[in-house]
């Protein structure tokens, strides 16, 4: 899977509802995730290693990328595609350096930061964009709206792909869609529920009736 193809990116802990997300994985990878990052917010950084050397492995199997967020050290280590970093992480040129080879995915929570991300001299390998719904994730971060999709649908270069972030679910999916995402990042929607396949299954129908 290269990321321009992909659709629907899981952003998880090691362990989600339904169990453990590296044994849940090679059904969600056929139920249509992509693209899996694992966030461990506070988790030590061995049992976060260790989480990640299994999912990297798991990822492999299945063709799904592999991001950690935050911490390009463990994605090294763990042999994963790349870290996810945001606006107030350790800036590109510095995680490239722990991670050298790696791809760097971006948050961007404005018009601002999206042009700020399409004029580096090394783009990301994609930027997310939102959150566009307020979400637990993001504690008092204030949504972003669709507005911003649709700035992000008329701005961005196809070559670099985007992906809209933020208390996503079945239920909005079709105004995120109407706003010009063609791919979606996903926690909840997948992670909280008791069959994550199905709701994976479900998200990616929808993303799949409107062609990239």
């Amino acid at each position: 899977m290269i990321l321009e193809a992909a659709r629907l990116y899981l952003v998880a802990g090691a362990r989600v509802a339904a169990g453990p997300l590296v044994e849940l994985l090679p059904e969600l990878a056929g139920a249509g995730v992509d693209v899996l990052q694992l966030r461990e917010k506070e988790m030590e950084a061995g049992p976060m290693l260790r989480a990640a050397q299994g999912l990297a492995h798991a990822c492999r199997s299945v063709g799904v990328p592999f991001f950690v967020n935050d911490r390009p050290d463990v994605a090294r280590a763990a042999g994963a595609t790349g870290v996810h970093l945001g606006q107030d992480d350790l800036p590109a040129p510095s995680a490239r350096e722990i991670l050298p080879g790696g791809s760097i995915g971006w948050s961007t929570h404005s018009k601002e930061q999206i042009d700020d991300a399409l004029g580096w001299d090394e783009p990301p390998a994609y930027i997310a964009v939102g959150p566009v719904f307020e979400t637990p994730t993001k504690p008092g971060r204030p949504a972003t709206g669709v507005d911003l999709l649709r700035y992000a649908a008329k701005t961005v270069p196809a070559g670099l792909p985007w992906f809209a972030i933020g208390g996503i679910d079945e239920s909005n999916l079709p105004e995120v869609v109407d706003a010009g995402a063609r791919r979606i990042v996903v926690v909840r929607a997948i992670a909280d529920a008791p069959d994550p396949a199905t709701a994976a299954a479900a998200l990616r129908a929808t993303l799949d009736e409107a062609p990239l």
